[in-house]
């Protein structure tokens, strides 16, 4: 018989170069993920840094010479306005004919809209945004002694101000603890419950000075 039978001779053997089975257990694997970029973690550390809480500034409490420029910025910008408008009545009430016996309420009618004006000025300010324009000019402002930061009620800048009138009758002997405290408070500031600080970015750009 001469016939060909085929076998299993015929297959291709295990392993030759023919195979196309799966490699080897010990034999080298592909990659199965890639290390992150070196740029991709780093902008992760940036975002994080970016998004992080920052850390608060320790207010500047101001001291005694700042603030009584910026008083006596405020007291002229009162008195300007004052003598402007007193200037406006007076000329406009000499060309009435009036009594002498009323000329004396009109003196003390003046005088109680002076002092309104004065309260209604500073109280308003401190209230409203603690910063007088002398205030604003200086780059300081009124703030609760509590936080540092609020403003004060409105019941609490009138009885400040009431305070710091008292201070300074007695030889401004009231605004000598601003000196020596910590805080730099005056009476009028422990009474009120209130400090003087340097405006938001002043706070954040000035240094104090040692041991001040």
């Amino acid at each position: 018989m001469s016939g060909h039978v085929s076998g299993a001779g015929d297959r291709p053997a295990r392993g030759s170069a023919g195979a196309t089975g799966p490699p080897a257990a010990g034999g080298p694997r592909e990659p199965t993920g890639t290390a992150p970029h070196p740029s991709a973690a780093a902008h992760a550390r940036l975002s994080a840094a970016a998004t992080a809480t920052p850390i608060p500034v320790a207010p500047y409490y101001e001291g005694l010479i700042t603030r009584a420029i910026a008083f006596t910025v405020d007291a002229a910008i009162i008195n300007a306005v004052a003598v402007a408008v007193g200037a406006a009545v007076g000329l406009s009430l000499s060309a009435l004919s009036i009594p002498d016996s009323a000329k004396g309420g009109l003196l003390g009618l003046g005088g109680f809209v002076y002092l309104l004006w004065s309260v209604s000025y500073f109280v308003g300010f401190w209230s409203a945004t603690g910063q007088t324009p002398g205030n604003r000019m200086l780059g300081i402002r009124v703030a609760r002694a509590a936080d540092d930061d609020s403003t004060l009620r409105p019941s609490r800048a009138l009885l400040r101000l009431i305070a710091l009138t008292l201070c300074a009758i007695p030889l401004l002997i009231g605004f000598l603890p601003i000196l020596f405290n910590d805080r730099r408070r005056g009476l009028h500031d422990m009474v009120a419950g209130s400090v003087v600080v340097a405006g938001p970015v002043h706070a954040m750009t000035r240094d104090r000075p040692p041991g001040g």
